[in-house]
């Protein structure tokens, strides 16, 4: 008979909440007792008693990890983990997953990618506000419309998402460069129309579009910092789907206000929610959403699936997938 093992599911407000939670936790099979909070530690006594903590985007820092003598396992319900204290989950022998080799977000983020994209390319945002302020904006914007076809599009990170986004770049006609730590076989370069994989620095002086579909870590934060930003064309875009700490915002919006960079397509912040102050929120020529490339209804279903069933296997005693730390 298969232990019960105590889950502690924390779903943060900004991503469903306890009602999230709740449809999550009838996911779990019967060897799992379910907990749903919003915070890590809302319940004292439920993180004292939990074998495993699945969390959707909440914190779980070295002090939780400390308060959690029990705890086996740590499953986060996104391709990110950088909202886990890995050190010392590592400390513990705390196994720490993601949810990177099910694909569960690859699809939502890799459109909302190119549609940054193009709101940027065909100046979308300013053109609907000036209609609606009943200002005829073509002869001002005609100048900086532009198209996707015949550019350069860099990928930051050419993984499960960033190969979506390459397939979708065919379709557009753009060339393909990619930068990361190891280069993908001839085979997959060919079938991703020839792209070809360059050091961080040549594809930022290269590339027209740079998209950053990397984790968040140490060697990671502030990837684009005013330096990697300086290396790009005036005329390029840079967008961000993955990690808001991986680009210095502050830099960014330097950039952005002397013109040394044509836009950016931002989905993701530091912290999240941004706070008023952000100057990012002001900047000119940028397209802002609120951490929803992967927050499809389809997606969060494939996302719920993806965790509950890795820490179920877990639970039943089976390998875990997609161990990051």
């Amino acid at each position: 008979m298969t232990e019960v093992k105590n889950v502690l599911a924390v779903v943060s407000p900004h991503v469903g909440g306890r009602q999230a939670g709740a449809a999550l936790a009838t996911i779990f099979p019967a060897e799992a007792r379910v907990t749903v909070v919003e915070r890590t530690d809302e319940d004292p006594a439920a993180l004292r008693e939990a074998h495993v903590i699945v969390t959707g985007l909440g914190p779980v820092t070295a002090g939780h990890i400390a308060a959690a003598p029990r705890l086996e396992f740590i499953q986060c319900a996104s391709h990110g983990f950088d909202y886990v204290d890995l050190e010392a989950a590592r400390a513990r022998n705390v196994p720490v997953c993601n949810i990177g080799s099910s694909g569960a977000e690859k699809q939502n983020v890799a459109e909302q990618t190119f549609a940054l994209m193009l709101a940027l390319a065909k100046q979308l945002v300013p053109a609907h506000t000036a209609l609606v302020d009943a200002d005829w904006a073509l002869p001002r914007l005609q100048q900086s419309i532009t198209e996707l076809s015949g550019k350069t599009l860099g990928i930051v990170g050419l993984g499960h998402i960033g190969e979506e986004v390459a397939r979708r770049a065919l379709a557009f006609d753009m060339t393909i460069l990619y930068a990361g730590p190891s280069r993908l076989d001839e085979e997959t370069e060919a079938r991703l129309g020839g792209a070809r994989h360059v050091g961080l620095e040549e594809l930022l002086r290269t590339s027209d579009y740079v998209t950053l579909h990397a984790p968040l870590t140490d060697a990671t934060r502030h990837l684009l910092d005013a330096g990697r930003l300086a290396l790009m064309k005036p005329t390029a875009f840079v967008i961000n789907t993955a990690r808001g700490a991986l680009i210095d915002q502050d830099a960014l919006a330097d950039a952005l206000e002397k013109g040394t960079l044509a836009g950016a397509g931002i989905d993701v912040f530091d912290p999240e929610p941004p706070t008023a102050a952000l100057r990012l929120l002001k900047a000119p020529n940028v397209v802002l959403s609120p951490h929803v490339a992967g927050v499809t209804r389809e997606t969060l279903v494939r996302i719920a699936l993806a965790a509950v069933q890795n820490a179920a296997d877990f639970v039943a005693g089976g390998e875990p997938r997609d161990v990051v730390s």
